[in-house]
């Protein structure tokens, strides 16, 4: 048996492949053409960002009602100033109301 050896062979420009070249025909009248309409979705509307803010606006107020309460000594306990109408009553309220108001904002649709 004769023995072969394996050696790097040069390949010359006609026997690579050739790239697939796409052409042209005129078979495309029985092909119907797709047009996709992209529509611009926005999740909210210009109002339901109106309420939204309302809702925001609500809880920080809230918030900030609720806040303070601190004596100048700490050895004395203010109960008339912790637990005051503001800060155990009408806070949470508007803070509950704000939460409302969010939830009604995020399920608004648009009246059409």
């Amino acid at each position: 048996m004769k023995k072969k050896s394996i050696t790097p062979s040069t390949t010359t420009p006609s026997s690579q492949p050739k790239p697939i070249q796409a052409t042209k025909q005129s078979t495309t009248s029985h092909v119907k053409s797709r047009q996709i309409e992209v529509k611009n979705v926005q999740l909210f509307q210009k109002e339901n960002y109106y309420w939204m803010l309302i809702g925001v606006a609500l809880i920080m107020i809230g918030i900030l009602l609720m806040a303070g309460g601190k004596s100048a000594d700490p050895n004395v306990f203010l109960e008339d100033e912790i637990y005051s109408f503001r800060r155990i009553t009408l806070a949470p309220i508007l803070i509950v109301l704000g939460l409302i108001v969010e939830f009604y904002a995020i399920l608004k649709k648009k009246a059409e």
